[in-house]
């Protein structure tokens, strides 16, 4: 059942689910997507979990982005969301942009984190790396949303899974389609910007890092970095996979989950 946070101060309201009952783990979905990225993989969770998603502000059922922000925001919204499930602390995951998020979760508010999980997630970009996503950033801006849709398929997607599951494909790119273009170009610049490289070391709970050995933006390398800087973390380098890896691998990132959690 889907919920709604109304929050003083003009907060943008929030949309979350609630599902299942057990040890409180958290879900925070990607740019230009919402919760239902995570359906395949909660299907296949242990019913062990409660768990949470929420719809990021700007996505899904949650209101749009009007202004900019930072990743700061979106922690917040993450952490006032647990508090109107009545969650103290966590199990806590993020997927891509929301890989940033929970990041600045773990960093800044330590104790809602018991056990982390950042899969396709960034850290520790180049300056080659940002230089392409500002790019991105400038292209979005001129050129909107279609622009960026029909390259997202092979970035986001092996051409096996493509070729066998091109509904699925479909809908994951008419989700990206139909996001409101501000809250998009919102998001995406936190994406962009938001680096927590140089205060992993301060993340002290035990930590999951996947990623996909073929991913083009949230790439092997910055995983190992996170791997190398996050005490005691575990690293999962998924063979031939892309980004995409809630709607390709569920299986996979499933049983990680279960096993880590």
């Amino acid at each position: 059942m889907t919920e709604e946070l109304n929050r003083p101060d003009g907060l943008p309201r929030l949309a979350y689910r609630v599902e299942g009952a057990g040890i409180p783990l958290v879900l925070v979905h990607g740019v230009g997507g919402d919760s239902s990225n995570w359906d395949d993989v909660v299907a296949r969770l242990a019913p062990r979990f409660r768990i949470v998603r929420l719809d990021l502000r700007g996505h899904g059922r949650s209101a749009p982005i009007a202004s900019p922000c930072s990743v700061e925001d979106f922690a917040r919204d993450v952490t006032d969301v647990m508090q109107a499930a009545g969650i103290r602390s966590c199990r806590l995951a993020g997927f891509s942009l929301g890989g940033q998020i929970v990041q600045a979760v773990a960093v800044n508010s330590p104790e809602r984190v018991d056990r982390l999980v950042l899969i396709s997630a960034v850290a520790g970009r180049t300056e080659a790396e940002r230089t392409k996503v500002a790019a991105r950033v400038e292209e979005i801006r001129t050129k909107g949303l279609a622009a960026i849709a029909a390259e997202n398929r092979d970035r986001w997607f092996t051409q096996g899974f493509q070729r066998a599951h091109p509904d699925k494909v479909e809908t994951r790119v008419r989700q990206l389609q139909q996001t409101d273009l501000e809250s998009y170009r919102h998001s995406y610049a936190v994406f962009a910007t938001a680096d927590f490289a140089d205060r992993l070391a301060e993340i002290r709970v035990p930590t999951l890092i996947i990623t996909g050995e073929e991913d083009a933006g949230s790439t092997p390398r910055m995983a190992r970095l996170m791997h190398e800087r996050i005490r005691g973390s575990a690293l999962k380098i998924l063979p031939g996979l892309r980004h995409s890896l809630l709607i390709e691998s569920p299986d996979l990132v499933a049983g990680l989950l279960n096993g880590s959690l």
